[in-house]
C-alpha cells in the first residue's frame, strides 16, 4: 500500500475530478505502513533481451550499455511528475541505465454498472496521448514502460469477475491499451477496488486466475507484473492451475521493509525490498540493497521518482546493487 503525503494530494485531486468533472480520477491514500499507499546472466540482461531497444542513434548507443546486477524498477506519479525522469540516471561506470522499467502509476478498474472498464484520468491520458515524447525516449534507451492498473473506489477489481468471458474482456482491453500506444506490459495493483460497492461481487477465487490467463494469451512477450497486495495477490491458483509463472515480475508492496512475494516464481524475478525514494533513509536504502544482493534477488522496486537530482541517495543502493555511483543527466 502507498503510504507517501503525495497519495493523500492525489486522494483529494481525485476527489474533485470526480465532484466536478464527472469522472473519477486516480485515487489513492494509504497508511503510513504501505508502499504504493491504500490502495507496488543478470536480470538486467534478461529484461533487454525481451524487447529491443528502439529509437534514434543516440538512444540505441545508451541501451548498448550493459551492467550486471538487479533489475531496478521506477514507478512515476504522473499525476504530479514526468516519465522522462527514469531515464535521467546512469552508471557513473559504464553509462548503463539505472532504472530498466518505468510504471506509468496509474489508470484505474473502473465500473459502468454493468461490467469493468479500463479508464485513464487526465494526467495518464495526457502521456499515452504524448508517447512520442514521454514514452519512446525511455524505450528508445532500453527502459520497459508498463501501465499500472489500480482499483477506483467503484467496487469493479481484478479479483471478482464474474465470469470467464467477463476477465477475457478486460484483459482485452489492457492488451489494447498496450498496442494502441506502444507499451511494454501491465502491472497489476489490487487496491481501492471496494469490493461489492454497486452492487458488484465480493473477490472469488476464479477471477485473477481467468485474467491472467486472458493477459497472456492476448500479450505473450510483454511483461506481466504484480504489486503483492489484496485479494488478487491471493488468488493465483484455481482447479489446479498455478498463474504465478504467467508474471514477469512481483514485488514487494510496503515501502522501507523486506517481504518476499508469495508468488510461484524464482527470486530472479522477486523485488522483496522496496523503497519510496521521496521517504525511505538511504541507509535503509542502502541496507534493502544488500539484503537483495546477498538473497540472489533479480529486482529492486522504487517509488515516486521526480524531478529533483537525487543521485547522490540513488547511489545509495546502486552502489551495492551495481557496483557504481548514479549520475543525473538533467
Amino acid at each position: 500500500m502507498r503510504g507517501s503525503s503525495s497519495r493523500w494530494k492525489i486522494l483529494l485531486a481525485g476527489g474533485l475530478t470526480l465532484a466536478f468533472a464527472g469522472v473519477a480520477g486516480v485515487a489513492q491514500a494509504a497508511p503510513a505502513t504501505s508502499a504504493h499507499g491504500q490502495s507496488r546472466a543478470s536480470a538486467a540482461a534478461e529484461v533487454a533481451a525481451k524487447a529491443p531497444a528502439k529509437g534514434s542513434a543516440k538512444g540505441s548507443a545508451k541501451a548498448a550499455a550493459t551492467k550486471s546486477g538487479p533489475v531496478s524498477v521506477a514507478y512515476v506519479e504522473v499525476n504530479n511528475n514526468s516519465m522522462l525522469n527514469v531515464g535521467k540516471y546512469t552508471l557513473a561506470n559504464g553509462g548503463a541505465n539505472v532504472f530498466d522499467i518505468a510504471v506509468i502509476f496509474a489508470a484505474n478498474i473502473n465500473y459502468d454498472g454493468t461490467n469493468a472498464q479500463l479508464y485513464f484520468n487526465p494526467q495518464v491520458q495526457s502521456v499515452l496521448d504524448n508517447a512520442a515524447t514521454q514514452i519512446r525516449p525511455l524505450q528508445a534507451q532500453g527502459i520497459k514502460v508498463e501501465l499500472s492498473i489500480l482499483g477506483n473506489h467503484q467496487g469493479a477489481g481484478f479479483a471478482n469477475f464474474p465470469s470467464q468471458s467477463a476477465a477475457a474482456a478486460f484483459a482485452q482491453q489492457l492488451s489494447n491499451a498496450v498496442t494502441q500506444y506502444g507499451l511494454d506490459g501491465i502491472d497489476f495493483d489490487d487496491e481501492y477496488a471496494d469490493y461489492g460497492t454497486n452492487g458488484t461481487g465480493q473477490p472469488n477465487a476464479s477471477s485473477f486466475v481467468y485474467l491472467v490467463q486472458a493477459l497472456r494469451n492476448d500479450m505473450p512477450n510483454k511483461l506481466i507484473t504484480m504489486y503483492d497486495i489484496g485479494p488478487s495477490a491471493s488468488s493465483l491458483t484455481y482447479n489446479g492451475t498455478d498463474v504465478g509463472p504467467l508474471f514477469n515480475y512481483a514485488w514487494n508492496p510496503y515501502y522501507d521493509s523486506w517481504n518476499v512475494p508469495s508468488i510461484n516464481l524464482p527470486n530472479s524475478q522477486l523485488s522483496p525490498a522496496a523503497i519510496d525514494v521521496t521517504s525511505t533513509p538511504s541507509s535503509d536504502a542502502a541496507s534493502l540493497a544488500q539484503q537483495t544482493v546477498d538473497g540472489g534477488y533479480g529486482v529492486f522496486m522504487t517509488y515516486n521518482l521526480g524531478a529533483s537530482d537525487i543521485h547522490d541517495y540513488i547511489s545509495s543502493f546502486t552502489n551495492v546493487l551495481y557496483g557504481s555511483n548514479a549520475v543525473y543527466s538533467g
